[in-house]
């Protein structure tokens, strides 16, 4: 009996000291995922830029004289006509220079004239003195003067025939020029800028001084913007586009691509492109200048398979990487049973994403499995090749509460301890 006794005593005795540690030593809170179903449904890719609303085609009207504007016929918002009127520049300047021109012509034909009788005078000469050298009266230095004095007198009737051109150009000129102070619109269109007022001077000497801005056409738009480098891959002329605008909340406004122009910009080596939208502004609702927030679909897929961004972007926690012995592409081995490994060996699209997506098994071990990515929304991504399908289930985040969360057992981006280690990456 005292042999049961102690017997009896030490089982107790282990008993209690098991319960204790099994009561009181620590125990691990198994994680939990959040998951979402793979789903079939469409994609639209989407590539977001701002640009500006241009009209079509737009025309700045300037001066090619100097002077005072004397009056204006257009003002903001004018229809105009090709050839109307719509500034005049003081011409009285310019009409004493059309007269001073052509007294000058006047001038210059009286000096022809002149030149012409003077000429005439010296070949009457010439013959005279010809005819008395037969008779010995004069002697050969006389007909040699004669000759060259006749000479003369037909160079004289040149130049002075070369002044009365010169004259007709400077007259030419001076009209052109007082024709050139009434300022007439090249086109028909819309007075969209004005930036002159009766008594202000223009100077044409160095530039063209832009008086007007006329639009041709307000009926039909363009939105100038940007597109990075990185995304002008996809966009081609004919694709679709929608696009909003401040003064129009909650409105979509549809065009397409006109142009996608060659010519770089770069600014502050960021690479850009220049991509013309056309629009049709019939209700002329739509002003120049407007900023526009373009929308330009890229590509559109339907009933494909995706699965949300999330998903590509989770990662197993450190934690369960090393206990569970995860390694790249193989799950974390459960207590008593082996290893179970289903990455993907599927066919995968050519020029297709490779990524990595995790799903729990049967035994709810994690498992990695590769896919091929194609086109995304930033919601979801499509699935072009691996061995998903429309019943599985992938991991999307944790689901931890948030008073067990630990900064070291979690993957960056799901919060919990992420302020020591900021603090500790800013060297505070």
């Amino acid at each position: 009996m005292r042999r049961l006794g102690i017997v009896l005593g030490i089982v107790a005795v282990g008993l209690a000291i098991g319960g204790y540690v099994f009561f009181t030593g620590e125990r691990k809170v198994p994680v939990r995922y959040r998951t979402a179903a793979v789903e079939r449904g469409s994609i639209v890719s989407i590539v977001s830029a701002t640009g500006t609303i241009n009209p079509v085609v737009s025309v700045q009207v300037g001066s090619q004289v100097s002077g005072m504007i004397k009056s204006l016929h257009a003002d903001f918002n004018s229809r105009v006509k090709a050839g109307d009127i719509v500034a005049v520049i003081d011409p009285e300047p310019f009409k004493a220079r059309r007269d001073q021109a052509a007294s000058n012509l006047e001038m210059a034909k009286a000096n022809v004239a002149r030149a012409k009788t003077d000429g005439a005078q010296r070949k009457r000469e010439l013959d005279r003195v010809r005819s008395l050298i037969d008779q010995n009266f004069v002697s050969q230095n006389d007909v040699d003067v004669a000759v060259t004095n006749a000479q003369g007198a037909e160079a004289q009737v040149r130049v002075a025939e070369a002044q009365v051109k010169q004259a007709e150009a400077a007259l030419n000129s001076a009209e052109l020029e007082l024709k050139y102070t009434t300022i007439r619109s090249p086109v028909d269109g819309i007075v969209v800028a004005r930036n002159i007022e009766v008594g202000q001077t223009v100077a044409a000497s160095f530039a063209t001084p832009n008086l007007f801005l006329i639009a041709l056409d307000l009926t039909k738009m363009q939105v100038d913007t940007n597109v990075s480098e990185s995304d002008i891959g996809g966009i081609a002329e004919g694709k679709n586009a929608t696009f909003s605008v401040d003064a129009y909340p909650g409105v979509r406004f549809s065009g397409s691509i006109r142009q996608v122009r060659l010519a770089p910009i770069n600014v502050q080596n960021v690479v850009t492109y220049n991509v013309v939208v056309a629009v049709d502004n019939q209700d002329l609702r739509l002003k120049p200048g407007m900023t526009a927030n373009v929308s330009i679909v890229v590509a559109q897929r339907e009933q494909v398979l995706k699965v949300p961004n999330a998903a590509l972007r989770f990662a197993p926690p450190k934690s369960e990487r090393a206990e569970g012995g995860l390694a790249e592409g193989k799950p974390a081995k459960a207590e008593g049973r082996p290893a179970v490994n289903r990455a993907s060996s599927g066919a995968m699209e050519s020029g297709a994403a490779a990524r990595k997506v995790w799903k729990q098994d049967e035994f709810g071990e994690l498992v990695s499995v590769s896919v091929q990515t194609g086109i995304s929304d930033g919601v979801a991504t499509e699935i072009v090749g691996g061995s998903l399908g429309d019943q599985d289930t992938v991991i999307v985040g944790l689901d931890v509460p948030r008073s067990n969360r630990q900064g070291s057992e979690l993957p960056p981006g799901f919060g919990g301890g992420g302020g020591q280690r900021r603090t500790r990456d800013r060297g505070i």
